[in-house]
């Protein structure tokens, strides 16, 4: 971010005409920025396991069996603004997986990613500048996809957009990762998030995404308190998760703690693994697999009734060197 700022500050000097004011590197993130959210949904999915969502406690022991973890973390700040308010968002996203040996975690070969860019709708901030960043070396992410849009936005507006680009670049170098990982090893990987969207890791028996978040619940009405009721250690049947835009993966939900007086989503996953890979048996291995990455706890993170122990060291190992 300094070297940026440093960057950005010459060309302001050099070319007062582009009429760019730079920020201060003390800026907030966006990510602590408040944002409209999308409402949560209820959404049906086909059942694959029996014809309609139950619960069933996860048989057999519990056995750890992921070799590796796979997170990213993304920052984004203002880093100036010109003409109408537009900004520059100066973007860090990283990823990487680390591999667990005799109970010791160490960054797997061909990571971590790290990427550092500005992001800015090249249309709005002009050719000229758009010159001066590159003679200076500054990547710059359009914003706009290349679409030719002249007219003025709202500034808000095009920070949710610089944030949106970001977040792709993040799932971009996790996709990346899971990919080279799924290439090269015969090992189960866990990745922190949903796996429909990863390509060749959504097709692959070695990858396992874990989904923490419930903006959208797969159940029908009359099935919405299976998932709530769920008690620890137990799981959802079955289910297809189809999108025309993704990968269809098979998925349920799974207890990883007692949510006896609690909210209702408290200690809830939702699992995904590739569609080809889902047998009843495989699915009950992969939660065995889960349930034994609730120790130790991830604390004092906020998130610890979700968040596995291997995906808190993901962050802490990207925060520490991104």
């Amino acid at each position: 971010m300094r070297d940026t700022l440093r960057g950005l500050r010459a060309i302001a000097a050099a070319a007062p005409a582009v009429g760019m004011v730079t920020c201060g590197v003390g800026g907030s993130s966006l990510e602590i920025a408040p944002v409209d959210a999308e409402p949560p949904r209820l959404e049906a999915a086909a059942p694959i396991e029996g014809d309609a969502l139950v619960a069933r406690m996860v048989p057999g022991e519990i056995v750890a069996g992921f070799a590796a973890f796979l997170d990213g973390i993304q920052t984004s700040k203002p880093a100036a603004y010109v003409r109408s308010g537009v900004p520059l968002v100066h973007g860090t996203v990283a990823a990487v997986i680390r591999e667990r040996t005799a109970r010791t975690l160490a960054t797997w070969h061909g990571a971590p990613v790290v990427e550092r860019r500005l992001y800015a709708p090249a249309d709005l901030v002009g050719a000229e500048l758009v010159d001066h960043l590159g003679a200076a070396g500054l990547s710059l992410v359009d914003t706009l996809d290349g679409k030719a849009d002249t007219g003025a936005r709202h500034p808000q507006e095009l920070l949710a957009l610089a944030r949106t680009a970001v977040q792709r670049a993040r799932e971009q170098a996790e996709i990346k990762l899971a990919e080279a990982w799924c290439l090269s090893e015969r090992r189960p990987l866990y990745i922190d998030g949903g796996i429909s969207g990863s390509g060749a890791a959504a097709k692959s028996a070695y990858a396992v995404g874990v989904v923490k978040s419930h903006k959208t619940l797969y159940a029908s009405s009359g099935a919405v308190t299976v998932v709530t009721s769920l008690p620890k250690g137990a799981r959802t049947t079955a289910f297809e998760i189809r999108s025309p835009r993704r990968t269809t993966v098979a998925s349920w939900y799974l207890r990883l703690r007692d949510a006896t007086g609690r909210e209702p989503l408290f200690g809830l996953v939702r699992v995904e693994i590739a569609s080809s890979a889902f047998t009843v048996a495989h699915a009950d291995l992969v939660s065995r697999w889960i349930l034994a990455e609730r120790a130790p706890l991830s604390l004092p993170d906020k998130r610890w009734s979700t968040m596995a122990y291997g995906i808190r060291d993901c962050e802490e190992y990207l925060r520490a060197i991104a």
